[in-house]
């Protein structure tokens, strides 16, 4: 009778531990871009098109500029975004939203980062607001930028970085310090102006009651083709930006002004993060653009004036 009781209760426990187990939700999986649409046309007129959608659905433009050849960016941000990025420790990173327009051979692909995962990997929430506004604007086919996506938990600042040695995201780089705020950003608005660092500016946001300013800044000329370094927007995107889908909307950097300090993601995170199925070796792995995080640094102090 003991022995039935025993048979019994382990068939019971096993039944209850596999039941448990079909009911548990899987981890969120996250991808870095969504797929608006595809069309055909010119990369100007479907340009033209997509900032009026994300108009009419209540986002603010904020800048918009063309890093290379068959490749428009569209920057735009909205009230949701400008709160969260208040709140979050560095969240001022995640304040604008990328939109790329990219001719691929006769297609035009409009794409965008997924806020989902970029606000999961800075901190700002899932921002559903924003997720439905740009899925209004612009659809959403499907997402892309990596082939299993990345877990909610693994994203999060403080656990993601691409391999052991790594940046995380609060590893920031401070570019420069200066006496005050104002000072700060008037060296970065004049620097961009002179294009300094082989730099453009693309935007500026001001994080309300926050002495925080954001620039999307476009590194279109680096240091220069002739020194065989790969900083430029480019020549970066030329070696791992190689799929069907492609991350225009990585672009452009952002630079912070925070107080007195003026500081950005390292290029080690900010890369990976976005390309984060990229292999360390290969044409199009990350031994080819080794000098890159570099590169960047040193065009975003150019503008902080550390250089």
């Amino acid at each position: 009778m003991r022995f039935k009781s025993v048979i019994i209760y382990s068939f019971l426990a096993l039944f209850f531990a596999l039941s448990v187990s079909a009911e548990a939700p899987k981890p969120e999986t996250l991808k870095p871009y969504i797929l608006g649409s595809t069309s055909t046309g010119s990369v100007s007129a479907i340009s033209a098109k997509t900032t009026a959608a994300l108009k009419k659905q209540g986002f603010e433009l904020v800048g918009s500029y063309k890093p290379f050849a068959n490749a428009f960016v569209i920057t735009v941000t909205n009230a949701e975004l400008k709160a969260a990025a208040a709140k979050a420790r560095h969240g001022g990173f995640g304040v604008v939203q990328r939109v790329s327009v990219t001719r691929v051979k006769d297609e035009i692909q409009v794409a965008y980062v997924n806020p989902v995962y970029l606000g999961t990997a800075y901190g700002l929430g899932k921002l559903p607001k924003t997720k439905q506004m740009l899925k209004d604007a612009l659809g959403n086919q499907l997402s892309f930028g990596s082939e299993d996506g990345i877990e909610a938990n693994d994203l999060k600042p403080g656990s993601y970085h691409y391999k052991m040695m790594m940046p995380y995201f609060h590893d920031i780089d401070v570019l420069n310090t200066f006496e005050n705020y104002d000072t700060a950003v008037k060296t970065v608005e004049q620097n961009l102006a002179a294009g300094k660092g082989g730099t453009m500016k693309v935007y500026r946001v001001d994080i309300p009651g926050k002495q925080i300013s954001v620039f999307g800044v476009g590194i279109n000329k680096g240091d220069g083709i002739a020194t065989g370094k790969k900083d430029t927007d480019k020549e970066i995107t030329d070696i791992v930006d190689f799929k069907k889908y492609r991350h225009t909307a990585y672009l452009p950097y952002e630079l912070m002004v925070t107080g007195s300090k003026v500081i950005a993601l390292r290029g080690r995170y900010r890369i990976a993060l976005h390309y984060p199925d990229t292999t360390m070796a290969g044409d199009h792995g990350f031994f080819e653009i080794m000098s890159s995080p570099k590169g960047i640094k040193n065009a975003l102090k150019a503008v902080a004036g550390n250089k």
